[in-house]
């Protein structure tokens, strides 16, 4: 009976060492959890920070690279265009002496004009046409500027010219014809200039303005 006894406390015993040691280790189970999960979203956060740097790296990468190839297009078109610019320029003086050439002759010779002489001329003048056709072919085209308001990106002032009947500042006379290459100033127009006129907006303004 005391051996029967005996074992039932030691079970009690037992029984108890368990139920007090238990809630603890539920407890560090519990945290060892928590602890884990914080790790596992913790490196999720940095994989999500280093996937947007990698997309922000890209896109710029491209953005930078659409920007080369836009520069690079222009640059090969402007050189297209313009590659021509210095040969241009040295035609240009062959074309003012084939108009000096022309010019030179009085209206009076050149309708009288016969035979060698005659054909001489013509030949001065299809010259001069021709030239000017390939020029404007090459992207080469002259430059109207008489009526018009002085513009010292295309024209060049020589002199002014006293008018009161025009507006202040138009080109009135061209002493030398003037040329662009696309949109550049191949050589600005040599022009003589109003002065004493009204003011150049008056011309934009209607008739019955006030």
């Amino acid at each position: 009976m005391m051996a029967e006894h005996s074992d039932t406390e030691e079970r009690h015993t037992g029984a108890e060492a368990a139920a007090q040691t238990a809630p603890g280790s539920v407890t560090a189970g519990a945290e060892a959890a928590t602890g884990s999960a914080g790790a596992d979203a913790e490196a999720l956060a940095g994989v999500l920070a280093e996937r947007d740097e990698m997309k922000d790296r890209l896109l710029r990468t491209l953005a930078e690279m659409e920007n080369l190839r836009r520069r690079t297009e222009r640059e090969v078109a402007d050189a297209r265009a313009y590659a021509v610019t210095n040969f241009a320029r040295d035609i240009l003086n062959v074309a003012d002496n084939v108009h000096r050439a022309l010019e030179s002759v009085p209206a009076e010779a050149r309708e009288g004009a016969e035979g060698a002489f005659k054909g001489l001329i013509e030949g001065i003048d299809l010259t001069q046409r021709d030239l000017a056709k390939t020029l404007e072919r090459h992207g080469v085209k002259v430059v109207e500027p008489k009526g018009q308001r002085f513009d010292p990106n295309r024209h060049q002032a020589m002199f002014e010219v006293p008018d009161t009947e025009v507006p202040n500042g138009t080109v009135v006379q061209v002493v030398q014809t003037g040329y662009v290459l696309g949109e550049r100033t191949l050589r600005p127009a040599l022009v003589g200039v109003s002065k004493g006129g009204p003011k150049p907006e008056a011309r934009d303004k209607p008739a019955d303005a006030a």
